[in-house]
């Protein structure tokens, strides 16, 4: 749920700051699914509240803003597949309108900025919102040099040789008004028709079939080999531009049918409108005919016509002020619930999923839906309020679908006139179905409301949450195990050979042993596939600190907090005896804890509660038996700030956030998100706010950022 305005203001700073740590950690790890595997896990929508709230929250509390916040980034770092090349001009997204009204306050909001009168006419393009992968083409001398996909706006990804299968893009430009230097920006996709045959084409040869035509088109463009992309039928639509030698027109749809003189596949539905009516219209007009387009669209974009205005607009942040993106809302269709399943999650959270008579939304086959929670099941919003007018969901109901971005399914409502007789609600297990352990649902002692998630007490002894932990355990930026994946670790916990993380390093000297057969015995292992596995298993026998706390999987501690732990504790025994000496919540310990810039007090109760579980110690034990942790590069302990606490608030101009932070930690120093008794230093950049406020009342020495350059040494 969206974070209110009257929600937002009652916030404490450090209840802010928690909040918007969370939030940009979860957005980080969408843009990374999205636009770097091509794998996303949450619908539009829901990506688009999630960023709605940061905002929200950074316009409330503006001295938490962060120079790194997702609200100035765009998409995801290139995954390193292929070479990388920087964009000359920012690749970047536009905000989005979602109403009526937000047009007409975008509209007003252009028209207030030129300082135009809000009844003059003023020109807007308008044209679909294609939901494939933006790909920018550079030509010089008329011949095509790169192509390289947005990546996070700034830096990405050389698939020229990909793209020159691709039938709609010219090697060679044609027509007049070419100039020196050309670049071409539009959207790859996958047309309807071609995405069922090609997934027609994988059935019959019994392959696993594609999931929606962006992702297969975004997978098929990212192939490291360019004959499979040959194989696919990848089309471009042009719609803009970036560095240009020149820009021959002075329109935006001027420049679009310059590009089609060009050669460039153009949309043929993009036009140019005056009015907020007019644009609102031909919105109406295309979602009409969205289901009959042979590609994906997800919204019409506005952009004002005149390309010196454009200029005059400019940017904010991540998008251009001169447009938007009218995004449609979800489609809907209607299907019956067979049934309801509870999945568990590595952190032991009980999911109902709605299993569904098969029914195609968007253009994909749904027979899967997320039920979110009990609460939601029962018809009860987060905030308590009845949802569906109370109505909850039953087995046998007919159900509403809706597959927000064309990405999650959800059931949004249920046709009470159509549930069958005898139909009961559905009971919530309050035990966890694979392991028998109490299933409960924690109270927020902030709130003192009942967490919307039930979550099992097992723990360790739970198989599915073992399993994951494993995963987890094993995954790319914990351990990282080669030949240990996914596959090996539901595996061996089914044989029985890893029931835990510390047992993986004492696999070699078990095999064979204990009543169980040796690996080379079972299918899929030979000799040589057992030996490379034993071996890269002691190649991670030592591992960094970050690392090794994130492999843990300890509920709210991803790898940014690990990161942070790490650097504020240096070695693995000095945080498990903070976390000891922190049990009271409210100590020395706890207050040192709570203190670290970026660590919330969630994460930090999270960090606590689970070292003082036995088998966790446990198991940590067993692994440090096995493992040695390298200890972070101690500081600097020479230099004026050593030892101290440090606050840096306002805009700084002369480093990052991050930059001063990371000089202040290499001094010595700490670093502290609040200023408080404790604070010895404060670094003021302008802007600043409630914390320079603060050290004023408290006495705390301040200091500009060229004193602070001039303290260390550095002026």
């Amino acid at each position: 749920m969206s974070a209110g305005r009257n929600e937002v203001s009652s916030l404490s700073s450090g209840e802010a700051g928690e909040r918007i740590a969370a939030l940009t950690h979860e957005i980080a790890e969408h843009d990374a699914r999205y636009h770097g595997e091509d794998a996303p896990t949450i619908s539009d929508a829901d990506y688009d509240d999630l960023r709605a709230q940061l905002r929200k929250l950074e316009e409330a509390f503006p001295d938490l803003v962060e120079p790194d916040s997702p609200s100035k980034k765009v998409g995801s770092a290139p995954a390193g597949r292929f070479p990388k090349i920087a964009h000359r001009i920012p690749m970047l997204s536009l905000d989005n309108a979602f109403s009526d009204e937000d047009v007409a306050e975008f509209v007003g909001r252009v028209k207030r900025f030129l300082k135009i009168s809000p009844d003059a006419p003023l020109a807007f393009t308008a044209e679909p919102k294609i939901d494939g992968l933006s790909l920018a083409l550079r030509y010089e001398d008329g011949k095509l040099v790169h192509a390289v996909t947005r990546g996070d706006g700034a830096v990405g990804e050389d698939v020229t040789a990909n793209a020159r299968t691709i039938s709609d893009i010219p090697d060679t430009l044609s027509g007049s008004s070419v100039p020196e230097v050309v670049e071409v920006r539009g959207e790859v996709y996958l047309g309807k028709q071609d995405f069922a045959a090609l997934n027609a084409r994988m059935e019959a040869e019994g392959k696993p079939t594609y999931v929606n035509p962006r992702n297969t088109a975004a997978g098929s463009l990212r192939q490291l080999d360019a004959a499979i992309t040959a194989e696919r039928p990848l089309r471009y639509f042009a719609y803009a531009w970036g560095d240009m030698s020149e820009v021959p027109r002075d329109g935006q749809l001027a420049m679009v049918e310059l590009l089609a003189e060009w050669d460039f596949a153009t949309n043929p539905l993009a036009t140019r409108l005056e009015t907020v009516e007019a644009l609102i219209d031909h919105y109406r007009k295309i979602e009409e005919q969205r289901a009959a387009l042979d590609y994906d669209i997800d919204g019409v974009v506005y952009k004002v016509d005149n390309l010196a205005l454009q200029r005059r607009l400019g940017f904010v942040s991540r998008s251009p002020r001169w447009a938007i993106a009218h995004k449609f809302p979800a489609e809907i269709a209607t299907s019956v619930l067979e049934a309801i399943e509870i999945q568990i999650g590595r952190t032991g959270a009980l999911s109902p999923v709605a299993r569904l008579t098969p029914i195609t939304v968007g253009g994909v086959v749904v027979s899967n839906a997320t039920l979110h929670n009990e609460d939601y099941i029962a018809g009860i919003g987060s905030d308590g309020q009845p949802i569906r007018e109370g109505r909850d969901l039953r087995v046998g109901d007919t159900v509403s679908i809706y597959r927000a971005g064309d990405v999650i399914p959800k059931v949004l409502d249920v046709d009470l006139s159509k549930r069958p007789d005898g139909s009961e609600p559905f009971v919530f297990p309050e035990t966890c179905p694979a392991c028998d352990s109490a299933a409960v649902r924690d109270v927020n002692e902030k709130t003192g409301k009942l967490d919307s998630v039930r979550r099992c007490t097992g723990g360790l002894i739970c198989p599915v949450q073992a399993i994951e932990k494993l995963k987890h355990f094993v995954s790319r930026n914990a351990f990282d195990i080669d030949g240990f994946g996914e596959k090996q670790a539901e595996a061996f916990h089914e044989w029985g050979l890893v029931t835990n993380p510390a047992e993986i390093f004492t696999l070699q000297q078990r095999d064979g042993k204990e009543g169980h057969p040796a690996l080379v015995e079972r299918d899929g292992y030979g000799e040589t596939s057992v030996s490379r596995l034993f071996s890269a298993i002691d190649a991670r026998r030592t591992i960094a600190l970050h690392r090794f706390i994130y492999a843990l999987g300890i509920r709210h501690i991803g790898e940014g907090n690990a990161k942070l732990l790490a650097r504020h504790y240096g070695t693995i025994e000095a945080l498990m005896q903070a976390a000891q000496d922190a049990r009271g919540f409210a100590d020395a310990a706890w207050d040192d804890l709570t203190d670290i810039d970026g660590i919330g007090e969630t994460a930090a109760r999270a960090l606590v509660q689970f070292f003082e579980e036995p088998h966790n110690r446990s198991v940590v034990d067993e692994l440090l038996a096995s493992v040695t942790v390298e200890p972070v590069e101690q500081a600097a302990s020479d230099s004026p700030v050593a030892g101290k606490t440090l606050v840096f608030t306002g805009s700084l101009e002369q480093m990052t956030r991050d930059e001063a932070k990371a000089m202040a930690e290499r001094l010595g120093a700490k670093v502290s998100g609040s200023v408080s008794g404790k604070t010895d230093l404060v670094v003021a950049g302008p802007g600043a706010g409630s914390k320079l406020k603060k050290a004023a009342e408290l006495g705390v020495e301040t200091l500009d950022e060229d004193g602070w350059f001039k303290l260390v040494g550095r002026g």
